[in-house]
């Protein structure tokens, strides 16, 4: 039987092995400095078959780079030695109940570079959507703080990655020297291995402010590809940052009431979904406006857009306007914000109007700038948590939450369907889980989602900490339990089936021991004194997601527990792996495992009652099921 090897896969060793494939004759050895022969690429054969220039050494090249960055590269490719554990009791089931643990949603507590790395087998190039919403560096965001392993060896044996003090984020202050540095090594180690995660039709959205704006652009065009790059959606803040952009007597030097979204596509052939809809009187009265992003000085497309002045030329100013603009909104503040939306208050009022502006049609990667605004309807804009989810005074406390309704267009966007997963690694308050279930109880999907977040402790001075929430993940989870009643209390009956639950996993040390990894390393006596290879306080759920992680099967799949002659086993999908981790196997409980007839039979090493039944063991599995694929912990 076959040892599994209960780590992530060396993403160096798959791109060798990719390109010995292509290119054979370009893979040979040398010497390194240790004096030790390793594998190596000849690139003057590589530079032969590719009939092209590689670029070497400092000659001049165009390049986006910084300092750290082949780390960052090496970063993305280490393995890790590490497991998702089951939390049942923290779990949601699909009907709504605490504790239950049969939904087909992800909720993962960890450092999502692990959790990525951990997710690459069983979701490879299975991601039809993934949003982040990152650190957008302002000067006081918490960045994570890497480990740039010197070595594939320094990095398996690394439990965790945090600084002396036992934190993992530090706080990315601009006097910092590396302040760009740290964000960009941050991120991009991270996008890498997102890439691989997303299926050939997919696409990622990335949300960021103006301070990493171009950075993002850089970095995406890169690993994704310029060709892939599909469009930046423009999205205005909150409505308090509307009046710093009358700052003097003209706009101030950042766009701080607007961030953008950043869309890349796997492959450049695959089209996002028109979403418009046709112009109207009603909805030009709402302050609707649809058309072409091209020939925009013509007279007829200019139009009236927050102290715009279109009689002088579009995107001009005149102080006049500004400075009524300004006094309206005011005048919205002292007398109507408690009654009407600002929106609502522009419209009504027709003190200034502003407009959507979509692009229909058009190809190739200029495909214009967006701005998503609806004055009437309050959609596509961010907003207070008060307006997201609960009213006050029960709402949950967070700084920036994301409005669903902006990721339910972009679900729509991108042609998010039937069983389609949707990524969310940098996963906040749970917006895209809000979105996924929103969008599902609207039109009877089966999306799922998956949601990683690290569990970053809330400042004891904040209101989250103050209301009993100690750390981000707590909001997180609790947002999608009252998110998940108030869609089920509003439409009963079209959501009784509806999965408003979800599976906690939290991202912690493998559960196998250190001889498990290197057997080589430890005295042959001290195997004798040791029951087996794996952590004492570990579970059987705990070793089943590893070995689920391992063999690739999905982490939301069915999982049903039986007794067979008194010992555990976990039946997973339907048959398609069946797991037994108890001790003193016999011969029935491996024939009435054999009769099932599993794709995958995993046990321990050790579970074998004596000599006997692991001589009967693969007869047994020959007579019954000899296709299953039989491993070995």
């Amino acid at each position: 039987m076959d040892k599994l090897k209960m780590h992530t896969p060396n993403k160096a060793d798959e791109n060798f092995r990719k390109l010995a494939e292509l290119f054979p004759n370009a893979v040979t050895e040398a010497i390194d400095e240790n004096g030790e022969v390793v594998r190596a690429i000849d690139k003057d054969v590589l530079m032969q078959e590719i009939s092209t220039t590689v670029v070497e050494g400092k000659e001049e090249r165009y390049q986006f780079t910084w300092p750290d960055k082949k780390k960052a590269v090496l970063l993305a490719n280490a393995p890790i030695a590490k497991t998702l554990r089951p939390c049942p009791d923290e779990s949601v089931g699909r009907d709504g109940a605490p504790g239950g643990f049969d939904s087909e949603n992800l909720y993962i507590e960890g450092d999502n570079l692990e959790v990525l790395k951990l997710l690459q087998e069983t979701y490879l190039g299975k991601i039809k959507m993934i949003y982040i919403d990152p650190p957008y560096n302002t000067g006081g965001d918490f960045v994570y703080r890497d480990k740039f392993a010197k070595s594939t060896e320094e990095y398996l044996s690394n439990s965790g990655q945090y600084d002396e003090d036992g934190n993992m984020l530090v706080e990315n202050t601009e006097s910092n020297g590396r302040f760009h540095t740290d964000w960009l090594n941050m991120i991009y180690s991270r996008l890498k291995l997102a890439k691989d995660l997303l299926a050939e039709d997919g696409f990622i959205a990335i949300s960021i402010g103006e301070e990493e704006n171009d950075n993002i652009r850089k970095i995406c065009d890169e690993i994704f590809g310029s060709l892939n790059f599909r469009n930046i959606l423009a999205l205005r803040r909150y409505d308090k940052n509307i009046n710093l952009q009358f700052a003097s007597e003209g706009l101030s030097t950042m766009n701080v009431g607007l961030e953008y979204i950043y869309i890349y596509s796997r492959d450049p052939k695959t089209k996002m979904v028109a979403i418009y809809k046709s112009s109207n009187e009603e909805r030009i009265d709402s302050g609707y406006w649809k058309g072409f992003w091209n020939n925009a000085d013509r007279p007829s497309m200019r139009y009236d857009i927050c102290g715009y002045t279109p009689q002088d030329g579009q995107w001009k100013w005149k102080k006049e306007v500004a400075y009524e603009a300004l006094s309206n909104y005011k005048e919205y503040v002292e007398e109507f914000s408690t009654s009407m939306t600002l929106e609502d208050y522009w419209v009504k009022t027709g003190k200034c109007k502003r407009f959507l502006r979509r692009k229909e049609g058009g190809s190739g990667k200029n495909m214009g700038v967006e701005h998503w605004v609806a004055p009437a309807e309050g959609i596509l804009r961010n907003s207070n948590w008060s307006d997201l989810l609960i009213s006050k005074p029960s709402g949950i406390p967070f700084d920036s939450p994301k409005n669903p309704d902006v990721l339910v267009q972009l679900i729509r966007l991108f042609a998010v369907n039937g069983d389609d997963i949707v990524l969310d690694f940098f996963s906040g308050s749970a917006t895209t889980a809000h979105a996924v279930m929103k969008l599902n109880s609207e039109d009877g999907g089966n999306r799922k989602y998956i949601m990683v977040q690290l569990p970053e402790k809330t400042s004891e001075k904040s209101e989250a900490y103050k209301e009993g929430y100690k750390n981000i993940c707590e909001i997180g989870k609790e947002r999608i339990r009252r998110a998940g009643a108030k869609i089920r209390e509003e439409n009963p009956l079209a959501t009784m089936d509806l999965d408003i639950g979800f599976r906690v996993l939290k991202c912690d040390s493998t559960n196998m021991k250190d001889v498990y990894y290197k057997p080589d390393e430890y005295d042959l006596s001290l195997f004798e004194k040791l029951e087996d290879n794996i952590k004492e306080d570990r579970t059987g759920e705990d070793l089943l997601f590893q070995v689920m992680l391992d063999l690739g099967v999905s982490l939301s799949s069915k999982i049903e527990k039986t007794l067979i002659d008194s010992k555990k086993v976990f039946n997973v999908a339907g048959n398609y792996l069946i797991a037994c981790f108890d001790s003193d196997i016999t011969d029935d409980t491996v024939t009435a495992i054999a009769k099932q007839k599993p794709y995958y039979f995993v046990m321990r090493d050790s579970s074998l009652a004596d000599d006997s039944v692991a001589t009967n063991f693969d007869q047994i599995f020959a007579t019954y099921s000899p296709g299953t694929v039989r491993k070995v912990l």
